[in-house]
């Protein structure tokens, strides 16, 4: 690992937990589909590290690559009615990270996380290591464990 921000999620992986390999692909792992082609997997392999605010909390939403979030029902699972987006300063502050690298865990702020209950689905699933050129596998449920994640109905139909 060349990057300290794989480094860091390497190590919040290891500090719950969970040994992890992180892989870098200078092409890129931006988008779902960039991660999947890159990684050579399905696209709902692929997690999606999604931040939104929730009445003012920041929360993030873990969703399968093909999926689209309802934000309607990430309100109703987090108890909440407005959500909205969160602006990519707002997203680091909250992370620690950059928007296309944010990983499942280890962020500088204790968030709460729900997770698309689709990715229990696979055997296993690549995540953001904290850049958008480094990603890891995890089996969803260990995922779901360190990730502190409450798995909900989270995307529209």
């Amino acid at each position: 690992m060349s990057h300290p921000n794989a480094e860091k999620v390497a190590a919040a992986a290891r500090d719950r937990g969970l040994e992890v390999e992180v892989r870098e692909f200078p092409e890129g792992t931006r988008t779902a589909a960039d991660a999947a082609a890159a990684i050579g997997v399905e696209v709902g392999q692929i997690v999606k590290s999604l931040v939104f605010s929730v009445d003012d909390e920041v929360v993030v939403a873990l969703v399968s690559g093909p999926n689209r979030l309802d934000e309607e029902k990430l309100a109703a699972v987090a108890g909440g009615s407005a959500v909205g987006r969160v602006g990519a300063d707002a997203v680091r502050a909250a992370t620690g990270y950059p928007i296309g690298g944010v990983p499942p865990f280890g962020h500088t702020e204790t968030l709460r996380t729900f997770c698309d209950a689709d990715l229990l689905a696979y055997d296993v699933v690549w995540a953001a290591a904290g850049t958008p050129r480094h990603v890891f596998s995890a089996e969803p449920q260990a995922l779901v464990t360190v990730a502190g994640a409450e798995v909900a109905d989270l995307t529209t139909a």
